[in-house]
């Protein structure tokens, strides 16, 4: 037989549990010898002290539809540019064969790359995936790079998709 104070304290963790999941609701084993709490009508089950059950599924993507951040900069010096791109996945799901697409600004051409094989070298470009960078796991990032030439114009890309989905820039 467990000591009273062992049961408060399990009580106790219980509670913390349901606070820290945000209302949901976690798989409970009964403990032998114990009863269960019987739940109050038309509380829904609620853990007394724990915040309202959410519609939202946790760990769910953020509405706005936004699985990946980019961050982008370059140096540049008389007609070239070496560009830093990191792209980071912000998603709850790993990102597996990535595609990310870019425009140019005109008059920028890539003449070489790393961690991504690019095509084609100006106008509206494809970075895939190359060797040990083809998976960006929740959370993960990835860093690529490229040199370019260009006629004057050493403009950022406007924007990026990753897979087709638009990616915030950051």
């Amino acid at each position: 037989m467990r000591p009273k104070s062992s049961l408060s304290a399990a009580a106790a963790a219980a509670v913390t549990l349901a606070v820290a999941l945000g209302g949901v609701s976690a798989p409970t084993t009964a403990v032998a010898g114990t009863t269960p709490p019987a739940s109050s009508a038309g509380s829904g089950g609620a853990v007394p002290g724990s915040p309202p059950p959410s519609s939202a599924v946790p760990g769910s993507p953020p509405p706005s539809g936004v699985a990946c951040t980019v961050r982008y900069s370059a140096y540049t010096w008389d007609t070239y540019l070496t560009s830093s791109i990191t792209v980071t996945n912000t998603g709850v799901t790993t990102i597996t064969s990535w595609r990310l697409t870019f425009p140019l600004p005109t008059g920028q051409r890539i003449t070489t790359g790393w961690n991504a094989v690019y095509s084609p070298s100006s106008g509206t470009v494809t970075a895939r995936g190359h060797d040990d960078h083809v998976t960006i796991g929740p959370g993960g990032a990835i860093a690529i790079g490229y040199v370019a030439d260009h006629t004057g114009d050493t403009g950022s890309p406007s924007s990026f998709t990753l897979n087709g989905t638009p990616c915030a820039l950051g």
